[in-house]
């Protein structure tokens, strides 16, 4: 019995000890040097108003659906979408039929909603939803598509409209690492900021 006691007594102690590093410690350490270093991103992106109210974050996807703001890549997280606390997609495989059923009847939607032509190509992006449910933007060709709606509905000038997508466009990491994207927060918010 001594003998097990002793084998036992070293591996608790270890486990104990692994456990209040890994689990205490190391999280604690290098949740202080981010927000030393990266502040704003430990703390989620956070996007707030002139009153200090978080409107979300830059990095999380929301729902817009109104004529004059830019709408989102659809989202399969949560039960309506865009739910953070339920990430996920649709996880329909590419020969399910719901899958290629949505999907047609989301490209009907965008082009109706649009002003396009039956024939105009829609991107990808307008009509799958990422992963997560939750990708903050949509692709530069998505944006364009767009334009004409939000300027018609904001009775802005369609060159207004393209310029303040040029300024919410994030950049390719080096210009070779991932691809544009728009972030649609971003560019509704700066659509709500001019008078």
């Amino acid at each position: 019995m001594k003998t097990i006691l002793a084998e036992i007594r070293p591996a608790l102690v270890a486990t104990l000890v692994i456990a209040v590093v890994c689990c205490g410690f190391y999280p604690l350490a290098v949740t202080g040097i981010a927000k030393l270093a990266f502040a704003r991103q430990a703390d989620g992106s956070l996007i707030v108003d002139k009153h200090g109210v978080i409107i979300g974050s830059s990095l999380l996807g929301q729902n817009f659906s109104g004529e004059g703001y830019f709408h989102p890549r659809p989202s399969a997280a949560g039960t309506t979408g865009y739910d953070a606390t339920s990430s996920g997609g649709s996880n329909f495989g590419p020969t399910s039929q719901k899958l290629a059923d949505s999907i047609r009847e989301r490209v009907a939607a965008y082009r109706t909603s649009n002003g396009l032509a039956a024939d105009q190509p829609v991107p990808a992006d307008a009509v799958t939803a990422s992963g997560s449910g939750l990708d903050p933007h949509i692709s530069p060709a998505n944006a364009a598509l767009q334009v004409a709606r939000v300027a018609k509905a904001r009775a802005l000038p369609p060159e207004k409209v393209t310029t303040l997508i040029a300024s919410n466009t994030d950049r390719a990491a080096f210009g070779l690492l991932g691809v544009d994207g728009v972030n649609v927060l971003k560019l509704n918010l700066a659509l709500d900021a001019i008078k």
